[in-house]
């Protein structure tokens, strides 16, 4: 058994500091409001790390540039998206959302709608969004443990039964994926639970600059040992490979040195795309539904259209419409500082989206062996693996830069994980235990519950990451988005910007439309995991295929539209001050009409 020391010493480093932090953390952590808000004294500049460690999940760190080396330049409307729905969020929601001064998506249902009912129906869809997003999370959980225990040879002793196996059931040398899984899953339950919001505010911060720097250090070093970017998009592209024959057939003048490293690019598997399809504008990602059905690449187009924009509304809408984001905004001191917050999360996740693709291309020209493994052993673990091909020529200089990959990657899935814990936890242990269940229950008896809670969920949410690795992390996240997007934008923009909306119409909508994607994203998932058999039906129908796997196109016009119908036929529903609530949500702070809505509810509790 051999396990490179740097790449475990950088891991259980970031483990360390993660835990050792959480306990500082911790001690600060005294009352309700500091488990739930952090005290709502969080400073921009703290609070947009801590956002942005905690948005940049496994999906971006692994993620993209996993997607973009299987299925091309398709992938990077992930990136592009993901940065411009804070764009969105700047605009129409986040000020007004911190000047109502919930708590919780569901308190601020509850408080613009004047409806206890319409709070447990908001709690629902913080669950369904909350358990999509911890998966893709888990999945990078596993995925990095089992490559760095890569070495680990289980057969033969008495844990052979934890030893990972092939196709045909048979044992194989490594560390299981679901072992993985648990153990972080148990780390980062035991943060959360120890300090709520407050605990993990400097911890999510301090990941993000790790993350930074683990996502941007190998890249600079490993494109000035084997060339600029440049050079290896062009090793894909059929032009440059035209010019490649015709330097090489002309007379006795050797190749530039600037193709040379091209020149020698990996020679790809049969599984990989092909070099015109990889870096088409339509490629084999929005396009395998129509390829599985045997439509042409002319009949693909208008499919292959149909799935980029549901992707796109699912993306920049979901991200408005994210509970464990959006309650990172009530940790600021008011609506200025969520909006100057929210700009400079724009920055700082757009900085860091320039270098994942490029983890994705260099992966494509060296090691496309990576086309033929699946699960936890396929393209998802290129960020992790491709530093190590500088082993061959600089000793162990990938072996510590793969140590910080691997550090970066702890740091991306334990940052999401544990907002994502935070809000299911809070929505439990405040709207669910302290509102519905227990209205007279006290502050201690809340932040109790929130520690009994966070074991809960995050006990659950491990369990589910378990049946995922066959599924790319980047996909699972993108159906958490058109989630968020069917349910939680539609109730925020329309109750932010309309005041004609009713309590009827709002949870009609969000309820039609969460569902409905839930299902449909259900039913995807379930197809691909092998659990219902749809394959056959998926090839004759690829327009359904689409409409399931990304229902966002559908859902979020759906959601709004029913919105407005049952409103405007329940308008004497529009609660009586309703224009001393629009007025509280749009006011600038020097009037006076800011609310800190639970610290008026309090003494219920």
């Amino acid at each position: 058994m051999t396990i490179d020391p740097w790449i475990l010493s950088f891991s259980l480093l970031t483990v360390v500091a993660t835990i050792w932090m959480g306990f500082w953390a911790a001690r600060k952590a005294r009352t309700a409001s500091d488990f739930f808000v952090a005290g709502r004294g969080v400073s921009v500049g703290w609070n947009a790390s801590a956002i942005s460690g905690e948005y940049l999940s496994a999906a971006s760190f692994m993620g993209i540039a996993g997607m973009v080396m299987s299925s091309g330049y398709d992938a990077l409307w992930y990136p592009v998206c993901y940065a411009c729905g804070y764009l969105f969020l700047l605009l129409f929601i986040a000020g007004p959302l911190r000047r109502f001064g919930a708590y919780t998506i569901p308190d601020f249902a509850e408080g613009r709608y004047d409806s206890p009912v319409f709070r447990k129906v908001a709690v629902v869809f913080v669950l369904f969004i909350g358990f999509f997003y911890t998966m893709p999370q888990m999945k990078g959980a596993g995925t990095t443990l089992a490559y760095i225990f890569q070495a680990v040879d289980l057969r033969g002793g008495f844990l052979e039964f934890l030893a990972p196996r092939d196709a045909a059931g048979l044992a194989q040398r490594g560390f299981p994926y679901f072992a993985g899984v648990i153990v972080v899953g148990a780390v980062i339950t035991l943060n959360v639970a120890l300090g709520g919001m407050k605990g993990i505010t400097l911890v999510q911060a301090f990941q993000y600059w790790l993350k930074m720097f683990a996502i941007s250090v190998p890249i600079f070093v490993l494109m000035a040992v084997h060339g600029h970017y440049g050079r290896h998009v062009e090793a894909n592209t059929p032009v440059w490979k035209e010019r490649a024959e015709a330097s090489m057939q002309a007379p006795p003048t050797a190749p530039s040195s600037s193709m040379a490293p091209l020149l020698a690019r990996a020679a790809l598997p049969t599984n990989a795309p092909p070099d015109p399809a990889w870096v088409a504008p339509f490629g084999p990602l929005t396009t395998k539904s129509a390829k599985a059905a045997g439509l042409s690449a002319q009949e693909a187009r208008p499919y292959a259209l149909l799935y980029t924009y549901s992707l796109i509304i699912a993306l920049v809408c979901g991200t408005a419409g994210l509970p464990h984001i959006l309650v990172r905004f009530y940790t600021n001191p008011d609506g200025v500082a969520a909006k100057r917050t929210t700009m400079w999360v724009m920055i700082l996740i757009g900085i860091f989206y320039v270098f994942p693709p490029v983890f994705g291309v260099l992966g494509r020209n060296f090691m496309p062996e990576l086309y033929a493994g699946t699960g936890a052993r396929g393209t998802d673990k290129i960020v992790l693996e491709l530093p190590r091909i500088l082993n061959e020529r600089h000793g162990v200089l990938g072996s510590i830069l793969s140590g910080i990959t691997c550090a970066g990657a702890f740091a991306a899935f334990m940052s999401t994980f544990s907002g994502l814990l935070v809000s299911m936890t809070g929505a439990l242990a405040h709207d669910v235990y302290g509102r519905i269940f227990r209205p007279q229950s006290s502050a201690a008896d809340r932040m109790r519950m929130f520690k009994v809670f966070a074991w809960l969920i995050g006990g659950v949410a491990t369990l589910l990451g378990c049946f995922v690795e066959p599924l790319q992390i980047n996909f699972m996240v993108g159906q958490a988005f058109a989630i968020a997007a069917a349910s939680y934008f539609p109730l925020l923009f329309m109750s932010v910007w309309w005041r004609g909306m009713t309590m009827r119409g709002a949870s009609t909508g969000m309820l039609a439309g969460g569902i409905s994607a839930v299902l449909a994203v259900s039913l995807t998932n379930f197809s691909d995991l092998g659990w219902i058999q749809l394959k056959p039906f998926w090839a004759a129908h690829p327009l359904l295929r689409i409409l399931c796997e990304q229902p966002a196109i559908w859902a979020v016009p759906g959601a709004i539209l029913l919105m407005i119908v049952i409103s405007k036929l329940t308008r004497r529903d529009v609660p009586k001050d309703i224009r001393m609530k629009m007025l509280v949500l749009h006011a600038p702070e020097a009037l006076g009409l800011k609310q800190e809505y639970i610290r008026e509810h309090e003494a219920g509790h």
